[in-house]
């Protein structure tokens, strides 16, 4: 890599052992996938999840007194004013706080919440991001066209201490075009339709840049159409970009998204392929302990979609309701009176936490059912099995104990 004076001091050392630490991995990463240079950034996101790798490289760069030049926003970990709800061990909790307290004095924003992209740190067209986090990463690049590589949560936070990252993969316009066509014939009617096809589609396209010529689309709720199937395309693929012809800024039509070259194969995708989609990846019917909602987390429009589902309703004795979501869309969903609507019910909103925490492995054993297949996904890696449904039969489980 061609690297500038200052480059080269930090790479050097010359600014202290965080910044060359930092300057290190993102040097490592450029030589690896052919950067020529170092390009600024506007903005990152780092995914830290609480991960004790990821919190022992913030701490090796704090402790070298590095500070990061772009305040990064931050992914979930756990609310540790919501203890009396979960079972951890002390172990975990002490990890939580060191976790907070590296990333606190290095400079993050600790907004913890897995879609910064839509609220608390969003990019514009052609900015240069270091975002990580697999349902952020495709929304930045796809729906609101900034650039981006699919980013660890190291890197990113290397980046947003340099305010720099190498010049590859998304952020050069050659590197963007599409490369299979989505040709989608199915009646996609909500976000858990367009979640179905992102693990469909995602299952063969690998970390392709597939191009969705979407039949009879339907616009509501489309930032989280678009929100779940970017992330379902990045869980059971690696699938850092897509375009949706008509609809994302850099396919206007089929042409520009492809850049006027063919593509290597076509897709097509059924109201059956959704169906069957669902019957693969979701567990057999049952008797359920938690319902999990949002992942990625939920927006207020979700929100009140829940309300208006529980609204006169119990959640059934035994069972409990998560939806997860941000501090600040709970603070909305209070004003709103959706919170009021959802605790009467027996549900409960959370801020701050994800899916992937060890917070949850007191229900684990039982059957849990959910909306998002990243949710199951991620779950039964740690021993609990879902059934994966759309949100009203979620509701109605919640209220029957059982699927």
């Amino acid at each position: 890599m061609r690297l500038t004076i200052e480059e080269q001091e930090m790479l050097d050392g010359k600014q202290g052992p965080g910044v060359q630490k930092a300057m290190e991995l993102l040097v490592a990463l450029g030589e690896t996938f052919g950067a020529e240079r170092m390009i600024e950034i506007t903005r990152a996101h780092v995914a830290l999840s609480g991960q004790e790798g990821d919190t022992y490289f913030c701490e090796l760069l704090v402790r070298g007194g590095a500070k990061c030049k772009i305040a990064p926003s931050t992914n979930p970990s756990w609310d540790l004013n919501l203890t009396k709800y979960y079972t951890v061990t002390d172990k975990e909790l002490e990890l939580n706080k060191k976790t907070i307290e590296a990333y606190t004095k290095i400079g993050a924003i600790l907004n913890f919440c897995c879609i910064p992209e839509l609220k608390d740190n969003v990019p514009t067209f052609g900015e240069h991001v270091a975002f990580s986090e697999s349902s952020a990463t495709p929304y930045v690049n796809s729906v609101l066209g900034a650039r981006t590589n699919r980013e660890s949560s190291p890197s990113a936070l290397a980046a947003a201490v340099i305010g720099k990252t190498p010049e590859y993969g998304f952020h050069l316009d050659e590197n963007r075009k599409g490369t299979i066509l989505v040709n989608v014939e199915a009646n996609l009617k909500d976000e858990f339709d367009w979640g179905m096809m992102g693990w469909y589609v995602g299952k063969y396209v690998s970390s392709e840049i597939p191009v969705f010529n979407v039949k009879n689309l339907n616009k509501y709720h489309l930032p989280e159409k678009m929100l779940y199937m970017g992330a379902e395309l990045n869980t059971s693929g690696a699938v850092a970009m897509y375009h949706i012809v008509g609809v994302t800024p850099e396919a206007p039509t089929l042409e520009k998204a492809f850049g006027n070259n063919k593509p290597k194969f076509e897709i097509n995708v059924t109201d059956t392929h959704i169906k069957q989609t669902q019957e693969e990846i979701s567990e057999k019917s049952g008797k359920i302990n938690l319902v999990m909602l949002g992942c990625p987390h939920y927006t207020l429009d979700q929100i009140k979609d829940v309300a208006k589902l529980l609204e006169g309703k119990k959640v059934h004795e035994g069972v409990a309701f998560w939806i997860l979501t941000s501090f600040a869309t709970i603070e909305l969903a209070k004003r709103s009176g959706y919170l009021e609507t959802i605790e009467k019910a027996g549900a409960c909103l959370v801020p701050d936490t994800c899916i992937d925490e060890p917070c949850w492995k007191s229900f684990e054993g039982g059957l849990g059912i959910t909306d998002s297949p990243k949710c199951a996904y991620y779950r039964e890696r740690r021993g609990q099995p879902f059934v994966i449904r759309r949100l009203e039969d979620c509701v109605e489980a919640a209220v029957k104990g059982e699927i």
